[in-house]
């Protein structure tokens, strides 16, 4: 039986954050369910995460006042909610198993990487500083806050490929959310769909190839010998 060709080499790798580098995703869950609850909205960090996961913080606050009926959502609540989660990601951020190894196999094959999050600057620059990858990506970090529109829109992810050089056509995304897989699509990336928080269904459903291990990265990048497992 042939072997399948290998993956053509990336011009550059373009990784969100929360789910792929940061195992974070459990505690904005939490938080943005304890924030909504308090708004008269009881929902669980499991419905939350069904719900909201993969959006900007600036689009939940008016799927709540939907929900809840206007003036239902105070005009502190982003930042209120934004130094809430910057607090708990200074001692709780701790990097997905597997994340930082596949980050410096890429980088030790002379592939720029950069970083796209619907996260907020903060929040952002908090998560890269604890898993120590400020350095990394300095220069080619993107938060909601630098872009027009956030994910699913492309603009995040054609801004990162700029920001290395690329074409985006020539780049691999790596997400775990189907807001952010669409993204990746949209802006003419190969998407690589890290199926840990999200089935592997969903996020092949709109044109990621779903994986389940970061260990497994370099290979589907083309660096090293195919995953064996």
């Amino acid at each position: 039986m042939t072997a399948p060709p290998a993956p053509a080499r990336p011009a550059a790798v373009l990784f969100d954050c929360d789910g792929v580098l940061a195992d974070t995703e459990a505690l904005h869950d939490r938080i943005m369910a304890e924030e909504i609850s308090g708004l008269g909205w009881e929902i669980t960090p499991e419905e939350g995460a069904r719900r909201f996961r993969g959006l900007a913080w600036e689009a939940i606050g008016p799927m709540v006042e939907q929900r809840l009926g206007p003036g239902s959502v105070p005009a502190d609540f982003l930042p209120t909610l934004v130094a809430r989660v910057v607090r708990a990601l200074e001692e709780e951020a701790v990097p997905v198993a597997g994340a930082l190894a596949a980050v410096a196999a890429i980088e030790a094959a002379g592939i720029p990487v950069a970083v796209a999050s619907n996260s907020s600057n903060p929040e952002l620059a908090t998560k890269l500083r604890r898993l120590g990858l400020a350095e990394t990506f300095r220069g080619r970090s993107f938060s909601v806050n630098d872009v027009a529109r956030p994910k699913p829109a492309p603009d995040m992810y054609r801004a990162a490929a700029a920001a290395c050089g690329a074409d985006p056509r020539a780049c691999v995304v790596v997400e775990d959310s189907v807001a952010g897989a669409r993204a990746g699509i949209a802006a003419g990336c190969r998407v690589l769909g890290f199926a840990r928080n999200t089935p592997a269904e969903a996020l092949r459903a709109v044109g990621a190839e779903p994986f389940g291990d970061m260990c497994d990265l370099p290979a589907l990048l083309g660096l090293t010998d195919a995953p064996t497992r």
